[in-house]
């Protein structure tokens, strides 16, 4: 027998230590290895691109094994219940099989508010209060009046709707306003770097009409910034009011959207006229 065993022999105490310390080690080896394979240490996937599908038509049974777990219903006229509208991780974003992915979709079910009193506004504050109560603005309609910058008629889909009556959010709201022949006019909007809400606003703000909108290129809309606007800003040409401002968008995560609006300003030293503050009630909607 060896001199360590004899040893060990000799000291029970110290023999059962090192067996505890043994089994130990071994023990953490394989909670180790039992780990690593539950992870997936090293394993990880492209996150799928969901915005745009529907929620009940992905499969449970992806190649991932994702869960999807909806967070919030918003209600999106435009999109069809059940729509993804965002989700988290983000598309592209490394993640491991089997994990549980976030997501908001459009609602099932139409959710109402009731129509202000929009006549004898201006057109910002039309524009404004229709926003914040959930409604979005169709076309502007300028018409010969003595009230000149003030709505006279709101409508949808051709019908007069009547302050008070119940409308589903996000409904587009037509507005007919009225223009005199000396202030039928106005600059358009600078509308580069802005994300397609803020476009609208600016140009519907501005007493034109949004016109046709292109989104080559984007995946995520959420993420889309102008690049490029017909008619163009110049700080000083004029359109009849509801001319409509075409639009190009770019994904606004793949370009520098700073460098993008400096390239597009104008130079302020070459204006010899006063343009309209986008921010100031001091112009032809001030009412």
């Amino acid at each position: 027998m060896s001199k360590a065993h004899d040893f060990l022999s000799q000291h029970p105490l110290l023999r059962q230590l090192l067996m505890m310390l043994v089994i130990s080690l071994v023990a953490i080896i394989i909670v180790f290895i039992v780990l690593k394979i539950y992870a997936r240490v090293g394993q990880e996937y492209p996150m799928y691109d969901l915005v745009g599908d529907n929620i009940e038509e992905i499969s449970d049974t992806n190649a991932l094994g994702l869960e999807y777990v909806v967070i919030d219903s918003i209600f999106d006229n435009t999109q069809r219940g059940g729509t993804i509208l965002s989700q988290d991780p983000k598309a592209g974003a490394l993640i491991k099989k089997g994990r549980k992915v976030y997501v908001s979709i459009a609602s099932y079910h139409e959710e109402e508010a009731v129509m202000p009193d929009l006549k004898d506004m201006s057109v910002k504050q039309a524009v404004s209060t229709l926003n914040n109560m959930g409604f979005g603005i169709g076309r502007l309609k300028f018409v010969t009046s003595q009230f000149s910058g003030a709505v006279l008629e709101q409508t949808y889909k051709g019908r007069v709707i009547q302050p008070g009556d119940p409308l589903a959010r996000g409904s587009k709201i037509d507005l007919t306003v009225g223009i005199t022949p000396e202030k039928s006019s106005a600059i358009v909007p600078f509308i580069i770097g802005k994300s397609p809400e803020k476009a609208h606003y600016s140009i519907h703000s501005g007493g034109f009409n949004v016109g046709g909108e292109h989104f080559d290129g984007v995946g995520d809309r959420s993420k889309a910034v102008v690049v490029r606007q017909s008619p163009d800003y110049t700080g000083l040409q004029r359109y009849p009011l509801g001319t409509s401002v075409e639009l190009w968008y770019s994904d606004g995560s793949t370009i520098d959207v700073d460098k993008l609006v400096n390239d597009f300003k104008v130079d302020s030293s070459q204006i010899f006229d006063t343009p309209i503050d986008d921010n100031s009630d001091d112009d032809i909607w001030a009412w």
